[in-house]
C-alpha cells in the first residue's frame, strides 16, 4: 500500500463523474488499500477516487470509529438539516472551510471491494461524510452548495494569489510521505533495496 498524491481544485477529474466499477479485482483492492492509507496518512474523514485521479465510483470514509469503503455508492438522506454545527472542509480545497448544509441522516448502499452489497448509514459526522464523499464521485465539491456570501467569499478566496501559496504548500507537505508505506520514516536497514511502494523490501 502507498501514499497516493491528492488532486487540488482546478484539476479537471475532480469535475467530472466518476464511472461504475465494473471489475472487482486485485486491482480495484489495491487501489482501496492506497486511498485507506491516504486518507488517514493526511488526517482524514473520507477520500473518493477522483481525488487521488482514479475516475471511479469508489470512496473510504473514518469518522467517530467507523471506517470503510463503499463502491458505486447509492445515496439517500432525511431528516433535518445539521445547520451550522461544523465546518466543512475538503482535502482538495485546503485551508478553506464553509458551513454547508446537510441532512442529519444519510444513507448509502453499495458494494465492497468483492461486489458484496454493503449499507452504510449513520447520521451526524458520518452523514455529513457520506454526502461530501458522494458528491465527489458526481463531480462536485462541497463549495458548489454554498450561497450567498458564503458562496462569493469562497470563490473570491480560491481565486487569490495567498490561496495559490497555499495548495503549493500543503502539495510539498503531502509530498514527502508519496509513495511510503504504514513504515513510512523507518530507515532502510543495509543491503535493503526500495520496494514497489516506496518502503523496503528485503
Amino acid at each position: 500500500m502507498a501514499v497516493l498524491s491528492i488532486r487540488m481544485i482546478g484539476d479537471p477529474i475532480l469535475r467530472t463523474p466518476a464511472a461504475e466499477v465494473t471489475d472487482f479485482g486485485p486491482e480495484l483492492a489495491r487501489l482501496i488499500g492506497d486511498m485507506t492509507e491516504t486518507m488517514i496518512d493526511v488526517q482524514g474523514a473520507g477520500l473518493a477516487a477522483p481525488q487521488v485521479g482514479i475516475g471511479l465510483q469508489v470512496f473510504t470514509y473514518r469518522v467517530d470509529g467507523a471506517e470503510g469503503h463503499v463502491i458505486n455508492p447509492v445515496l439517500e438522506v432525511a431528516g433535518a438539516s445539521q445547520g451550522e454545527v461544523d465546518v466543512e472542509g475538503c482535502l482538495s480545497v485546503p485551508g478553506l472551510g464553509s458551513f454547508v448544509d446537510r441532512s442529519d441522516w444519510a444513507r448509502v448502499t453499495g458494494r465492497d471491494l468483492t461486489g458484496q452489497e454493503i449499507v452504510v448509514e449513520g447520521t451526524g459526522m458520518l452523514a455529513r461524510a457520506l454526502q461530501h464523499e458522494t458528491d465527489h464521485l458526481r463531480g462536485r465539491l462541497y463549495i458548489d452548495r454554498l450561497a450567498g456570501e458564503d458562496r462569493k467569499n469562497a470563490l473570491r478566496a480560491i481565486r487569490s494569489a495567498d490561496y495559490n501559496r497555499v495548495t503549493t504548500r500543503t502539495a510539498a507537505e503531502r509530498a514527502r510521505s508519496l509513495g511510503s508505506s504504514f513504515t513510512r520514516g523507518v530507515v532502510p536497514a543495509p543491503g535493503a533495496t526500495p520496494g514497489p511502494s516506496g518502503g523496503t523490501s528485503r
